[in-house]
């Protein structure tokens, strides 16, 4: 008999073929996220599911869902998953990880030149008639990059990725992690402390995954403690960014730009940024080419597939499960 699985948002269509050859779909084929109550209904007779960032899997969902063996991430974070009640309930729970790498380091790098330079907002300036002529003292002087020093917090896949492209602008890079990587792992960069990170970066990349612990780490004190010139990059998730302290900070040029892909209560954004030209912004858009996101949404049916097969996942969260 065949498995039932759901499928919480709009995927390829090729995927859902896939799986359909031997699984019973149920296909939510809207880009929406599923109301939590839905979710949880929809949950409740189905052996497996595909989810997304937006889809929080916690003991509330996992009450009704007594069949799931399997909930297979279409990402890499995994901070909607409730891990601990996963592995209570027996449910092997997936991501992504390596398929999106270079592409979201590729984005890194298109925040960080759009804060330098004032991408966003000499555009928006020249669109609204505003441009006369050249001008050799210009007001839209940007920062430069190459020479400059890149810290990056979070040296794991992504952040390696982005620590490789800085050696074409000659940049001095730091990094910080809880624990310092083997030397054949920095990519040519150099580990520092956190404070010491803030203190040094002309450009800090937000790397690391979110958890309670990490919760607001780039606070008021820590954005005090960088460079008056520094710009702050985040493409990780929202919450380990204090997001009225660093509005306060960029209205007052306490820190020179922040470039976000990624904020605390998606898709809302708080309103006072949109005032400020110091701030550039984008949809959560890190991984967002057509080639990668085939990629996640194949690599996560995989992972769906295998555990429902009885093998073990390419990319499971929670390989204790297993040994239970």
């Amino acid at each position: 008999m065949k498995k039932k699985i759901l499928v919480t948002r709009w995927i390829f269509p090729e995927i859902i073929e896939r799986l359909a050859a031997s699984c019973v779909v149920d296909f939510h084929d809207q880009d929406t996220a599923l109301p939590p109550e839905m979710l949880a209904d929809r949950l409740a007779d189905k052996d497996g599911a595909i989810t997304f960032l937006t889809d929080r899997i916690d003991g509330t969902v996992l009450a009704h869902a007594k069949r799931l063996k399997v909930v297979s991430n279409v990402a890499v974070g995994y901070n909607n998953f409730d891990l601990a009640a996963l592995t209570r309930a027996g449910v092997m729970a997936t991501n992504t990880p390596d398929v999106l790498t270079e592409t979201t380091a590729d984005t890194v790098w298109a925040l960080l030149l759009a804060s330098a330079r004032r991408v966003v907002a000499a555009d928006k300036w020249v669109r609204a008639g505003n441009w006369k002529g050249w001008q050799f003292h210009d007001p839209w002087y940007g920062q430069d990059v190459h020479h400059a020093t890149l810290g990056i917090l979070g040296m794991g896949r992504i952040g390696r990725a982005v620590a490789r492209r800085a050696s074409g602008f000659a940049m001095r890079v730091l990094y910080h992690n809880r624990h310092r990587l083997p030397p054949e792992s920095e990519a040519g960069a150099q580990w520092v402390a956190f404070d010491e990170l803030l203190a040094q970066s002309d450009f800090l990349v937000v790397m690391i995954p979110y958890s309670p612990a990490v919760h607001h780490l780039i606070d008021a004190e820590a954005l005090a403690r960088m460079k008056p010139t520094a710009h702050l990059i985040n493409v990780a998730r929202g919450g380990i960014v204090d997001e009225a302290a660093l509005i306060e900070a960029l209205q007052h040029n306490r820190i020179a730009g922040a470039a976000l892909d990624v904020f605390e209560n998606e898709p809302h954004v708080d309103p006072r940024f949109f005032a400020l030209e110091n701030v550039v912004l984008t949809p959560h858009i890190g991984s967002s080419t057509r080639a990668t996101r085939f990629a996640m949404a194949s690599l996560a049916a995989d992972n769906l597939l295998a555990a429902l097969a009885g093998r073990r996942p390419p990319n499971l969260l929670n390989p204790e499960v297993l040994a239970s």
